[in-house]
């Protein structure tokens, strides 16, 4: 996944389940860069099992959120890292 994606505008489900994230509604963000900061680093840990992130026409899943937010860790995006 690359992570030029990070700066576009994004809308994040969460929920138990797609079902319950769906009908919880989007959270709007400015990057998706806050998006997946926000799912890792403050959202309830359950609420990830249904967690759709949509940036830019595509739809990412839990793994890929996780997968994203590790990335970040890496190029220093994600909360406690240098940049």
């Amino acid at each position: 996944m690359n992570t030029h994606i990070l700066s576009s505008p994004s809308e994040l489900f969460l929920g138990s389940d797609v079902a319950t994230a769906l009908a919880q509604g989007a959270r709007r963000f400015s990057s998706a860069a806050k998006a997946v900061r926000f799912a890792m680093e403050q959202a309830a840990p359950v609420s990830l099992r249904g967690a759709m992130l949509k940036i830019d026409g595509q739809t990412l899943g839990p793994d890929q959120i996780r997968s994203l937010h590790r990335q970040m860790e890496i190029i220093g995006q994600a909360r406690g890292t240098r940049q």
